[in-house]
């Protein structure tokens, strides 16, 4: 199976790593706006060839995987319509769903029914293929936003990579998926961002931070991910992360008035709650 990685970042590259080791592919071609990228992925032997072009890579492939930032998806898909083979399965590894299925249907045309919409809850702190992991997906939650046209054969050849992956298969509607993971993960890492912005901008940032403890470190862990990625991820959920933005302010505006009056029982019922509930749910899906 001659695999085209669309992406060669952090979960491209990983994606490749674990497709690599388990034998799952003769051939992994890549393709990245920054040729570095495609060379570093190379000299790791993630690739077998780095592609000049997005078409280049995507010819004659088996499976065309795209990997990039969810906002350069709809042109990079625009590129692609006319270069997919007869036969070729795509699939995408963004985290919203809704604007990829939307921008995937409008370039594909008939290959529409061959793209199978995926989103691994995976992923690290640290971006770029040098940290690329071939057991990232390994116990992982891959949500399946298969549509009515989604061919069953499409559908089943994805999921039975990701199982031999080690993921565990979720299938789901694009809007759930997005409403979830506006509340779950694109909120949590938007809420890391603003923190340490916050923090960066006053005059004595480097004297808080050299005092910061490990709630602090584990709170903005994820504030160290791709910018880019997360400013695209952000802009194309954001009538569903702005609904849970409005809800969280609400939340600490009901904290701030608690501190104001001086109200120790409600603040200890809501930590009590809040507690309960964090070590209730265990470790949730990586990412």
């Amino acid at each position: 199976m001659k695999v085209a990685i669309l992406g060669v970042g952090l979960m491209g590259g990983s994606f490749a790593a674990a497709l690599r080791r388990r034998r799952l592919t003769s051939r992994v071609v890549g393709y990245d706006l920054d040729p570095q990228v495609c060379a570093r992925a190379m000299a790791l032997r993630l690739l077998d060839e780095a592609a000049a072009s997005p078409a280049q890579a995507v010819r004659d492939a088996d499976l065309v995987v795209f990997a990039t930032p969810v906002g350069s998806m709809p042109d990079l898909l625009g590129q692609l319509a006319g270069a997919i083979g007869p036969t070729t399965i795509l699939t995408d590894l963004g985290s919203t769903k809704s604007d990829v299925i939307a921008a995937a249907r409008q370039a594909l045309g008939p290959a529409f029914e061959r793209f199978v919409p995926a989103h691994p809850i995976a992923g690290g702190e640290q971006p770029g293929v040098d940290n690329a992991d071939p057991d990232l997906f390994q116990g992982c939650t891959v949500v399946i936003a298969a549509q009515a046209q989604t061919r069953d054969d499409a559908l089943e050849r994805v999921e039975a990579l990701w199982r031999v992956c080690g993921a565990e298969i979720v299938r789901m509607q694009a809007d759930e998926h997005d409403r979830i993971l506006a509340s779950v993960s694109h909120l949590p890492h938007v809420l890391a961002f603003a923190l340490v912005a916050q923090i960066a901008g006053q005059p004595d940032a480097q004297r808080k931070l050299s005092l910061a403890g490990p709630g602090f470190r584990d709170f903005t862990r994820i504030a160290a991910g791709s910018p880019e990625m997360w400013r695209d991820i952000a802009l194309a959920n954001r009538a569903a992360l702005g609904q849970e933005l409005r809800s969280y302010v609400a939340m600490l505006e009901d904290v701030e008035q608690a501190l104001a009056r001086g109200d120790a029982r409600w603040l200890e019922q809501l930590f009590d709650l809040a507690s309960r509930t964090r070590r209730n749910a265990g470790g949730g899906a990586r990412g």
